[in-house]
């Protein structure tokens, strides 16, 4: 009899699971204060350069080895569009428009673009039923945050909005590809390799854009650019590989309830943002929807 339990969380996984909420919640606090000297192209070079010799020395300590086949390269040159710099670029422009507390809301659309996305592309992940309406209370949510007057009104803030949910939806068909094309690789050579895709990808457009990065920044700036590569991307990964481990898909993906909470505190306490109650309203109803579309909601009803 197959045993279809849900790992659970325990004391370590669970420390494991706010760590990595804190740092990828503070990604979009640390990008709030690198915008204001710069760019957001510039940015994502800073972002994924640093955080390349992190998971070399881990990759090297683990006695990983790289793939040699040119596809592979290829694959990691998709993944790395596709999971960091379309993602990470949209991101940091939109925040440009919007504050990083209303971005982390609207970037835990993820879990729903991602279903979505799966049900469609791949043959193992079927389009559920608790998966339709979590996905439709997503909807919901992204709409209440919005505003109905939105589809009539043209405002700025809006194009900083839709920015993020793209973004979002990169993420999506980027677990489809890696799922389908680079399984069969060790999952922290994934990390380094699609990060190096990046590099490629980040390098040449930053510069066309921005020119020659500045060196001339303020302390505080520095400090963020390392922190949004060491602790948000490096240290990250190496969360999302150890939880995933240890607890499973399902309990990482509570992750997705996590960051906003961070980073709407770190917004509201430290950058004086402010939140109106759509915001609130709208993760509330993207909370509901991500209980729902892992089944973890029907499971705590039916008990």
């Amino acid at each position: 009899m197959t045993n279809t339990t849900v790992p659970r969380i325990d004391l370590i996984s669970g420390l494991q699971l706010l760590a990595l909420a804190i740092v990828w919640g503070g990604s979009f606090f640390f990008a709030e204060i690198a915008l204001r000297e710069v760019p957001p192209l510039t940015i994502v070079l800073h972002r994924v350069f640093w955080a390349i010799p992190v998971l070399l020395l881990i990759v090297k300590l683990q006695g990983l080895q790289f793939p040699k086949a040119l596809s592979a390269w290829g694959c990691y040159l998709v993944m790395g569009a596709l999971n960091n710099a379309i993602p990470f670029s949209l991101i940091f422009w939109g925040q440009t428009t919007i504050g990083s507390g209303l971005a982390s809301i609207l970037n835990s659309t993820t879990a729903f673009f991602g279903v979505i996305v799966a049900g469609l592309l791949l043959a193992d992940e079927r389009l559920t039923v608790n998966k339709m309406i979590g996905a439709l209370f997503g909807v919901m949510g992204v709409a209440a945050i919005m505003g109905l007057e939105s589809l009539t009104n043209f405002d700025p803030r809006n194009i900083g909005q839709l920015a993020i949910l793209a973004a979002a939806c990169s993420y999506a068909f980027a677990g489809v590809w890696g799922k389908r094309f680079l399984s069969a690789y060790p999952p922290m050579v994934n990390a380094c390799g699609m990060l190096i895709g990046s590099l490629v990808i980040m390098l040449p457009l930053a510069l066309l854009s921005d020119g020659a990065p500045s060196l001339a920044l303020s302390t505080e700036v520095w400090l963020s650019l390392i922190a949004v590569a060491i602790l948000s991307t490096a240290l990250a990964y190496v969360l999302y590989f150890k939880i995933l481990v240890r607890a499973g898909s399902a309990n990482l993906m509570l992750v997705t309830l996590l960051i906003p909470p961070v980073a709407v505190g770190l917004s509201v306490t430290l950058l004086n943002e402010q939140m109106g109650q759509e915001a609130m309203l709208g993760f509330g109803l993207i909370s509901i929807g991500l209980l729902i579309t892992d089944g973890r909601l029907f499971r705590w009803f039916s008990r």
